[in-house]
């Protein structure tokens, strides 16, 4: 049989799956903080005809004869870098600029969480900062213990709070029914306007919205509502405030939008369309061949 026949197979599947990314990419286009796929190919197997030889004083160095077998698919990577900013001014929708990424978790602890670009955040009917699908958006304090963010009353002095805004370092700046301000605090146990200007001001205790930076966000595996899981050869996972991690800033009123491009999808498209069709020639012509062989015998 001709080698060529099954090249020829290997290379249609592997723009077939190339398609599969480009058309998931075109379909997030205008999803908030989606991160493209990009397929890498690269050779399979090559039978070795003739081995290479040295050059020597009494004749010149051959080179190896070989013919390949086709190609695979190396890896299928996420693109993280970053999507345009879409100002919204809604305060609860954030944006980081930065490598840092929103820590959500179904849990309300940092024993199961997911990382999110996608700042589109809400408060539910608690006060509680939420993500579409409901997951909670984790705060940190100094000790780097996780909570979920309330932004509803100072369950302390048991005032209600009218306003609130969240700042570049993650921060939520208050202000209570009295018009006091200060920083959204958790003691431990209750949530509460910390204000500098009182006695008793602890930092420490200020909330802030929790962040999370990797050293490789590519080893990331996604699990679907734009949430990424993270896996072992993402390496090291440094939770906490973004000023601590280095993760870049916070915007409130922006929301991070996809990566992808247009105009680089549909090129990638019309190369994947005439590879895939090269391909399925190989194969034909082949099939050509072969007929030809079998016609021999007649």
């Amino acid at each position: 049989m001709l080698k060529s026949l099954y090249s020829g197979v290997s290379g249609m599947k592997g723009f077939q799956t190339k398609l599969d990314v480009i058309g998931n990419n075109v379909a997030n286009v205008n999803t908030v903080g989606f991160k493209k796929g990009r397929v890498v190919f690269q050779d399979l197997l090559n039978q070795t005809l003739s081995g290479g030889t040295t050059a020597n004083n009494q004749r010149g160095g051959i080179n190896p004869q070989q013919v390949g077998l086709g190609s695979k698919i190396a890896t299928i990577d996420t693109i993280h870098t970053p999507g345009s900013p879409m100002t919204t001014n809604v305060g609860t929708d954030l944006a980081i600029d930065g490598d840092a990424f929103f820590v959500v978790s179904p849990d309300g602890d940092d024993t199961n969480t997911f990382l999110t670009k996608a700042g589109n955040f809400t408060l539910d009917g608690q006060g509680r900062l939420v993500d579409s699908n409901g997951n909670f958006v984790l705060g940190v304090v100094a000790n780097g213990v996780a909570m979920p963010i309330k932004i509803a009353t100072d369950e302390v002095a048991g005032k209600k709070f009218t306003s609130y805004s969240i700042d570049s370092d993650g921060y939520i700046n208050v202000v209570d029914e009295d018009g006091k301000i200060g920083k959204l605090a958790y003691d431990g146990s209750k949530y509460f306007l910390n204000n500098p200007n009182q006695a008793g001001y602890d930092e420490t205790k200020n909330l802030s919205i929790a962040t999370s930076v990797v050293q490789n966000p590519a080893g990331l595996k996604k699990v679907g509502n734009s949430l990424f899981e993270v896996t072992g050869n993402a390496g090291t996972n440094d939770f906490g405030r973004i000023k601590d991690n280095a993760g870049g800033e916070i915007y409130s009123g922006v929301l991070e939008m996809s990566n992808v491009d247009l105009t680089e999808e549909f090129t990638e498209m019309i190369i994947a369309q005439r590879g895939f069709q090269a391909n399925a020639r190989t194969i034909t012509t082949s099939d050509s061949i072969l007929e030809e062989i079998v016609n021999l015998k007649r």
